[in-house]
């Protein structure tokens, strides 16, 4: 009976100690939350900045494929372009190089292919040398020409 009368006088105390147990508890858990909170940002931030730094990586790289394939394409045109020269004057500065020396050739073979190119290819005619004379009469009919 003791512990009745007892239970009796301190009942108010068990709501506020239930309260209480569950505060601590509630407080409890909103610390881990925010711990968590805090450690999923950082997580976060870090992967954020890890893939800045990836995309930057890419475009760099991106940016060196492009300069190398440019410029393997200007060598590749380079040397796909015949070399033309173009007065005579190039030709001799050409032709005392070493590279001219090679590809360019001798007075002799010029003038072989000279003497070759006239005897392949006849001269035009000249105005004079046709077959002959235009008539004067004009009062000649077209048909009887």
């Amino acid at each position: 009976m003791i512990r009745l009368a007892a239970l009796g006088r301190f009942w108010p105390l068990i709501p506020i100690l239930l309260l209480a147990v569950w505060g601590w508890r509630v407080d409890q858990l909103r610390a881990v939350h925010l711990l968590d909170l805090t450690k999923e940002r950082g997580d976060r931030r870090a992967e954020v900045a890890e893939a800045k730094r990836d995309a930057a990586s890419a475009e760099a790289a991106h940016a060196d494929r492009i300069a190398t394939a440019t410029e393997r394409y200007a060598a590749a045109m380079a040397d796909r372009q015949p070399i033309i020269l173009h007065s005579k004057d190039t030709v001799t500065r050409y032709a005392q190089t070493d590279a001219g020396r090679v590809v360019c050739r001798g007075p002799d073979r010029v003038r072989d292919l000279d003497a070759l190119d006239a005897a392949l290819f006849t001269p035009s005619r000249s105005a004079d040398g046709g077959l002959g004379t235009v008539r004067s009469d004009a009062a000649t009919s077209p048909a009887g020409r």
